[in-house]
């Protein structure tokens, strides 16, 4: 199903101007596309997935709980809820999340959000940096919004987070323009360090329909273009972190964190995919991946240094998850004996909700 990877290729990233698409995308002048759309009317399914999450993991206040990591909260598990209740409808939910993350996550000095928050202790947020993929979708979720209800000030929060991204967390590397993960603790003298699977397209064309800027289009070129070089391992695969070294642009692996194409990476085909990129390397890497026959189970991830398989089967949302990149692709999900699962984790219900939201949208 190669023809899907340019469905809809246009949606959001026009408001830049043709010239700059050009000058940008590495598509050859088609700019990125799946930008979710504004108003769009939610699935039944996305609408019962996002009822059973909110029953599962928000709390009263508005917090969303993560509860395979001693129930904290992060700004990032913050901005999918945002983006799922608006997705779904959920004007109510919507704004008991967003009251709760203004409240606790503001950072003083920008319109960012602060990463984490730990419950029962005196200082529940003792470290105020950002997580960028929490900024990206907290954002969006303000902008869809404030066109779906509509509200102005949302619609204003929403723009100031996507100014302070790219006041704040865009850098010059080797001639291409990286997303740090954080304003903090990313940076050295000779090399940056990124996440690639905070280069959620569909949401970088949210903000930039709402604040139009070039660097946009240059951030999410020169994404694809690291994706693209991005691959370890002997399938090919994106890492969960990837160092780029200042000098020449050469890729590595931080040895700060493990080597592998884990929790994190798994987004990357994801938003390959949603954006209408089911033919680019980081998704069919993850599909050649997922359907080896060697595999006895589906595997929750693998080190990229050494090829060794994790011990244990992946929960049902990466399954899902990797089952939608399949489809893209024409493929058939493997029909494997898993392991039951008593009951998603909160992750895994992200990445189903995530699925769910990247399928097509009515108008």
């Amino acid at each position: 199903m190669v023809g899907l990877s340019r469905r809809g290729m246009l949606g959001g990233w026009g408001v830049l101007g043709a010239a700059t698409a050009h000058a940008a995308s590495p598509l050859g002048g088609q700019p990125l596309g799946g930008v979710p759309q504004a108003g769009a009317a939610p699935s039944a399914a996305l609408v019962a997935g996002w009822a059973q999450f909110r029953q599962d993991f928000l709390r009263p206040e508005g917090r969303v709980v993560d509860t395979g990591n001693q129930n904290v909260s992060h700004s990032e598990g913050q901005g999918w809820a945002l983006f799922c209740a608006e997705r779904a409808g959920d004007r109510a939910g919507f704004e008991l999340i967003w009251a709760w993350t203004r409240r606790w996550l503001t950072r003083p000095q920008d319109r960012l959000a602060a990463w984490r928050y730990i419950p029962d202790r005196g200082d529940a947020v003792p470290d105020r940096n950002n997580a960028t993929d929490g900024d990206l979708f907290i954002g969006a979720a303000l902008l869809l919004a404030g066109r779906r209800w509509p509200e102005a000030g949302f619609t204003e929060a929403g723009a100031a987070i996507a100014r302070d991204i790219l006041r704040l967390l865009l850098r010059q590397v080797a001639g291409s323009t990286l997303l740090l993960p954080a304003l903090h603790g990313f940076e050295a003298a000779d090399s940056v360090t990124v996440n690639p699977s905070y280069y959620a397209f569909p949401i970088l064309g949210v903000l930039a329909r709402a604040v139009p800027d070039p660097a946009w289009l240059a951030l999410a070129g020169d994404g694809l273009r690291l994706l693209r070089r991005a691959r370890f391992g002997r399938w090919g695969l994106p890492p969960d972190w990837l160092t780029v070294a200042r000098a020449d642009g050469a890729l590595s692996l931080p040895a700060r964190w493990p080597p592998r194409f884990s929790y994190d990476a798994v987004r990357v085909p994801l938003y390959l995919c949603w954006a209408g990129l089911a033919d680019e390397p980081g998704a069919l890497a993850a599909a050649r991946f997922w359907s080896d026959p060697a595999h006895r189970q589906w595997p929750a991830w693998v080190d990229l240094t050494t090829n060794r398989i994790g011990p244990y089967a992946a929960a049902p949302g990466l399954r899902g998850l990797g089952g939608y990149v399949m489809e893209q692709l024409g493929e058939r999900p493997p029909a494997r004996q898993n392991p039951p699962f008593a009951r998603d984790d909160y992750y895994s219900s992200v990445l189903k909700l995530l699925t769910l939201a990247a399928l097509p949208e009515k108008a």
